[in-house]
């Protein structure tokens, strides 16, 4: 299966300087979500077809399993699939065959990278209805069909289809929409893409024009369907790419949900990569997922949290207000409160920090207090340093550890200390300028103006 995906439009309408399907949906790329379903459903080959910020698509989602066709200039769907020809293997040997053996032909499966929200499940069943002769369309009833090319069908079976800026009032009435996504043998857009035409009201060469060329040399023209509406819709602005970004949050967060995930609203909500949950696991509104999250048993994020590539272990508590970036590891019953952020660091079973903290670059053991107002100074401007806190210890608020530096197991550091070297075990330990008043003093007056 030759998968050839169309990725070489400008965008006007996103008025962006980034190129179309490189915009974010869920964190990820427009092109990059087509690229995974690809991959999904077993694609041997799949080729780009760019254009437009080329170069930027290319050093963005270049990958050893791509091959990449440039359309200079974009003279329409079927010049875009003319141009990945070259790329696509025709024929395979069949498995278990010897050398010299008749070779099995192959299928190309034609997407776009501006249909980010294609499911695996529906390219299986469209390849699956393509069966080993036919040429297959993915198509929709919609109550609203202007834009879309329409399916023309005559006696029941397809005979062409006809784009909206092309079509009379007769086929602009139909409701059965080409959603642009084919399945063809490959052998076959071969014969039909140079012979295609650009007579038609926008002068271009449309892939549709192969299904009257299929019907002409009587081969069947079947159709699959999509399971919803929003599988097959392209996005050509902010408005629609907003829109888009809805359905797949509700989506994600209707499957968390089945799981058994409790959400207080699912419409505030925010998967922006993949997110792991055990059991009984609570998450509050306004809660964003980047990257790979996993949340133990009994996890409670409560609202307004950031989490990044992070761990949580069971029955810990982040936030409200929490931010957990990339390389945190929490233990069981870790609690992470209000404006704490936590960076690569891993914080043992019981141990907490409920209040206005920095912890970055550290190792936390167990039954660890962190007072509020703590910060783990762990930069110095060129390098990163580690700080490590033993089991059984308790830090004052409005401390400061500049790394590298060890507090030893069951030490207490005062309120306000700025730690330079290591901390003993079991013992306070202070740093605090003397406390001074000064008698006589008195608070500067504002001068009048003249």
């Amino acid at each position: 299966m030759n998968v050839v995906i169309l990725a070489a439009g400008q965008g006007k309408r996103m008025r962006s300087d980034l190129p179309k399907v490189l915009h974010p949906l869920a964190g990820k790329a427009l092109l990059g979500h087509v690229l995974d379903t690809a991959r999904e459903i077993g694609a041997t080959k799949i080729c780009v077809v760019y254009g437009h910020g080329g170069e930027q698509v290319r050093a963005a989602l270049d990958a050893p399993d791509l091959t990449w066709a440039l359309q200079e200039p974009q003279l329409g769907t079927g010049h875009a699939v003319l141009q990945a020809l070259p790329h696509l293997a025709i024929a395979v040997s069949p498995k278990g065959t010897s050398f010299g053996a008749s070779l099995a032909p192959t299928f190309t499966l034609v997407l776009y990278g501006d249909v980010p929200l294609i499911r695996a499940s529906t390219l299986r069943r469209l390849i699956e209805a393509a069966g080993d002769d036919s040429l297959a369309l993915l198509t929709a009833h919609l109550d609203d069909p202007h834009g879309y090319g329409r399916i023309v069908r005559v006696d029941g079976l397809v005979t062409r289809i006809v784009e909206e800026k092309d079509a009379d009032d007769a086929e602009k009435a139909i409701r059965e929409i080409n959603t642009g996504i084919l399945v063809a043998p490959t052998a076959a857009l071969a014969r039909w893409l140079p012979s295609l035409g650009n007579r038609n009201a926008q002068g271009e060469y449309y892939l549709t024009d192969i299904v009257a060329l299929a019907v002409d040399e009587g081969m069947p023209v079947v159709t699959a369907h999509p399971d919803a509406a929003w599988e097959t819709e392209g996005i050509n602005s902010k408005l629609q790419l907003a829109a888009l970004e809805r359905v797949h949050q509700r989506n994600i967060a209707e499957r968390l949900m089945e799981a058994g995930v409790t959400l207080v609203d699912p419409a505030r909500i925010d998967v922006r990569g993949e997110l792991v949950c055990g059991r009984d696991v609570s998450i509050d509104v306004n809660c964003v997922f980047e990257g790979r999250v996993v949340l133990g048993d009994g996890v409670q994020v409560r609202a307004n949290c950031v989490l990044e590539n992070a761990v949580v272990g069971a029955g810990s508590i982040v936030g409200p207000f929490a931010r957990l970036r990339p390389g945190t590891e929490l233990g069981r019953d870790v609690h992470i409160g209000n404006f704490v952020e936590v960076k690569n660091s891993t914080i043992a079973d019981h141990s907490k920090a409920n209040h206005l903290a920095y912890i970055g670059d550290a190792t936390i053991g167990s039954r660890v207090n962190v007072g509020a107002g703590t910060i783990t100074c762990n930069y110095d401007g060129a390098n990163k340093f580690r700080t490590v806190i033993e089991d059984d210890v308790f830090i004052g608020s409005d401390t400061q550890l500049v790394a590298p530096v060890t507090v030893g197991r069951g030490a207490t550091l005062g309120a306000g200390t700025t730690l330079t070297r290591d901390a003993p075990p079991d013992q306070l330990t202070v740093s605090r300028a003397k406390q001074m008043s000064i008698p006589g003093w008195k608070r500067p007056v504002k001068k009048k103006k003249d």
